[in-house]
């Protein structure tokens, strides 16, 4: 292999924030590694995103323990990835939901996913000997559920394919404030290995209907008022779509991998290489539009040696 993932030679700590983006309501962040979202009911507390490990999950309950001492009664996790899902223990929350969608991609890919995470991004699974396996909701739901918080009403939607099959949203009416997971990023790259590109545009319209006051994205800043959240989705529009068209093209002319590889680059590279986790996406989602564009609308599953043999093609 020519050289390593980019994400494999990423060990810088970053630094975390936690912002209040409604009242009650919080966005823990860390410069592009996965964000978590609080939302403080009248006797106890949601956590949307569980992060990769019991380790990392700690420092989320630690930023709320310094808002609220009420228990942690619900954890929602918005998709299946292990970075998502894998600290999920730490909390001891009695209700974990998922979207259907989501628990079938664990049952078929879940192992598959969390050992190729591992070796893709080493950082986000210190202390993974402390994962006691595989992260299963209690509770699951097809289109939208609803949670009372005691008097705070918390809605739990799967508006369409986008980030994977079975992504959620989490919204708050009382403050209208939103959680996208990684449907919607700020400044950070898409991952879209396990993404949807024909559907993603529809679901951010969907989330763009509800004219939001916030959102706290699956990776990047709290997004706080009507222009910065608006400015995200089209952001997102235009990186899911600038990676998928030219890959497209190559396609269509019965071109290579690489060449799509090199179309994309000379797309994207312009409009997004500053963007965290940006060099580390791009292979996967490459290889992703590359064979939605052929017609496979089931992303194929990553595995650790599938992720080397593509690595080493798009190197040559």
């Amino acid at each position: 292999m020519a050289k390593a993932f980019a994400s494999q030679g990423d060990l810088t700590e970053k630094k975390i924030t936690f912002d209040e983006i409604g009242e009650g309501l919080w966005a823990f962040t860390a410069e592009g590694d996965p964000n978590s979202g609080v939302i403080i009911g009248d006797d106890s507390v949601m956590i949307v995103e569980a992060q990769a490990t019991p380790r990392l999950a700690n420092k989320v309950i630690e930023k709320v323990r310094e808002v609220t001492d009420k228990p942690i009664s619900h954890l929602v996790l918005t998709h299946y990835h292990a970075v998502r899902v894998l600290g999920a223990s730490a909390y001891n929350a009695p209700q974990i939901i998922m979207s259907d969608a989501a628990r079938a991609m664990v049952v078929e890919r879940g192992q598959e996913d969390w050992d190729s995470e591992f070796q893709r991004f080493p950082r986000l699974f210190e202390g993974h000997e402390s994962i006691p396996g595989l992260t299963w909701p209690t509770t699951t739901f097809s289109d939208s559920m609803t949670v009372y918080l005691g008097n705070r009403r918390v809605d739990i939607m799967h508006l369409g394919r986008a980030h994977t099959a079975g992504d959620a949203v989490v919204h708050v009416p009382d403050q209208n404030v939103m959680f996208t997971g990684d449907i919607v990023e700020y400044h950070s790259a898409c991952y879209c290995g396990d993404g949807h590109f024909a559907d993603w545009g529809d679901t951010l319209d969907a989330i763009k209907w509800f004219d939001v006051d916030a959102i706290a994205p699956g990776r990047g800043d709290a997004l706080v008022g009507h222009e910065m959240v608006n400015a995200a989705i089209e952001n997102t529009r235009d990186f899911v779509a600038s990676t998928y068209n030219p890959v497209a093209r190559v396609a269509a002319r019965g071109g290579s991998l690489k060449e799509a590889w090199d179309a994309c680059r000379a797309e994207c590279d312009p409009k997004f290489s500053e963007y965290a986790i940006y060099e580390h996406c791009l292979p996967f989602n490459v290889a992703r539009a590359y064979d939605e564009a052929r017609g496979l609308d089931t992303p194929r599953i990553w595995t650790a040696q599938r992720d080397l043999e593509m690595w080493e093609a798009l190197q040559g």
